[in-house]
């Protein structure tokens, strides 16, 4: 567990986040990430949850549909 200290930026609180932390979300400047809540406080990641959901959603799709898709495909 790491702990994080709010510090003020601008008008604004945020989270600086350590090297270590970043690089175990292959996070760098500038990238977005997701913060979605859980059973024990919140979840902070790089994914977006809504797109997983969609790209789950695709590959069910995807799976039931595969003979037609390659048929497109050609």
């Amino acid at each position: 567990m790491t702990a994080l200290k709010l510090t003020q930026i601008g008008n604004s609180v945020g989270v600086i986040l350590p090297k270590e932390v970043l690089a175990r979300l292959k996070l760098e400047k500038g990238d977005t990430v997701f913060v979605t809540d859980a059973a024990d406080g919140i979840k902070l990641t790089p994914y977006s949850p809504e797109f997983e959901q969609q790209m789950a959603a695709a590959r069910g799709v995807m799976k039931k549909r595969r003979d037609v898709l390659r048929e497109l495909a050609k």
